[in-house]
């Protein structure tokens, strides 16, 4: 079998499908691995770290491969590269893109969607969303700090105290809980705010306070697949007050709030933006999908009346080694459970992982949620 590790064809997406140490991993599998010129230059893996590992180097990489590892879903005009029947995995963003879909159903390929992964206990190793957010809050606190124009942890000098910094976190998902974590570690003062309960204990386990309205609903307000659910407008409308007022006393605020499928939710209003001191920052983590910060503008830091929102775009890319590194384990965990003992490519089409993540076989769209609407 033979794998092609795709160069990305985005300027703006620095990482790369697989290191040198997954592409050994793979030819233990009984892998041929052909890597395009360049793909982990933006990583720091040059192809010669590519050829030491067993791959080999080749313009030519895509041709007659059996499985494309990519980071972004290929564009049309790169299927045509691609063999009928290949299999592709990557982070293929299909809600909303029914049209990118079918490019690749026509063109024949089978394609996964590495962030839909289950969330079960034997996924964890493979969970995209989860490696990729961690680095995200991780890069997300780095970003804020670097544009507030102030220290970070309390600091007693002969010449004064310069109090610690004031962070508020909205959303306490993966990338919240490890913007948590940083901005502790960076002596900030560190509260968080999110709509399920269970991350009340999550907060406070990592020395931070919990802000939240904690009524009845709140209470309920958890998915089985454990995603934060919509919450009425009588909710919503207690917690913004409850925010509002909190905010106005903060230095940094970054926003993680993302339900699959779905524009962002609207967490800070060009309201409670006013209302900070001048100097503050916000992070919105969410720009991507419309943003939580009002006045969030995707790839700009841009100044209202003196506060700083900052909206970087594939945040975690802006920790490019580090995200390559883990997303290319997520790869190489998942592909694991398509080779058989003989070393032959053998996908099991009834095995849940693949089942939550095909997207296209045989020519078709076949994941159920995203199969074309009739007319």
């Amino acid at each position: 079998m033979k794998i092609a590790v795709a160069k990305e064809q985005d300027p703006a997406e620095p990482r790369v499908a697989a290191t040198p140490d997954t592409v050994k991993k793979l030819k233990a599998l009984g892998a041929e691995v052909a890597v395009e010129p360049g793909a982990g230059l933006k990583s720091g893996l040059p192809d010669a770290d590519f050829t030491a590992a067993g791959a080999t180097v080749s313009a030519d990489a895509l041709k007659d491969a059996d499985v494309v590892f990519k980071v972004k879903r290929p564009e049309a005009s790169e299927l045509a590269s691609y063999k009928r029947g290949a299999l592709v995995l990557a982070i293929m963003d299909p809600y909303g893109h029914e049209a990118a879909l079918k490019s690749m159903a026509d063109a024949g390929i089978a394609a996964f969607a590495m962030e839909l992964m289950p969330r079960i206990t034997r996924a964890q190793v493979m969970d995209v969303l989860s490696s990729q957010a961690n680095l995200a809050g991780y890069r997300a606190v780095i970003d804020g700090a670097e544009t507030f124009g102030r220290a970070m942890p309390m600091m007693m000098t002969a010449a004064g105290t310069v109090p610690a910094a004031k962070v508020f976190i909205m959303g306490v998902g993966v990338a919240g809980l490890q913007a948590i974590a940083t901005a502790r570690r960076l002596g900030a003062i560190v509260t968080a705010t999110d709509v399920r309960p269970a991350t009340k204990e999550q907060v406070e386990s990592l020395g931070a306070k919990f802000l939240a309205v904690e009524d009845e609903e709140f209470k309920n307000a958890q998915t089985a697949g454990g995603y934060a659910k919509e919450m009425s407008k009588e909710y919503q409308a207690k917690q913004a007050a409850l925010t509002a007022e909190h905010i106005k006393k903060q230095d940094i605020v970054i926003t993680t709030a993302l339900i699959p499928g779905r524009p962002a939710p609207r967490l800070v209003t060009a309201e409670m933006v006013k209302s900070m001191k001048p100097g503050s920052v916000l992070v919105d983590l969410a720009v991507e999908r419309g943003g939580n910060v009002e006045g969030a503008q995707p790839g700009q830091i841009v100044e209202i009346d003196g506060v700083k929102i900052v909206g970087y775009t594939n945040v975690a890319g802006r920790v490019a080694a580090s995200a390559s590194a883990l997303y290319a384990r997520n790869l190489l965990s998942f592909f694991e459970t398509m080779v058989n003992k003989e070393k032959a490519l053998a996908v099991n089409w009834d095995d849940e992982l693949v089942k939550a993540t095909a997207l296209t076989r045989d020519g078709a769209v076949v994941h159920p949620n995203f199969q074309p609407k009739s007319a």
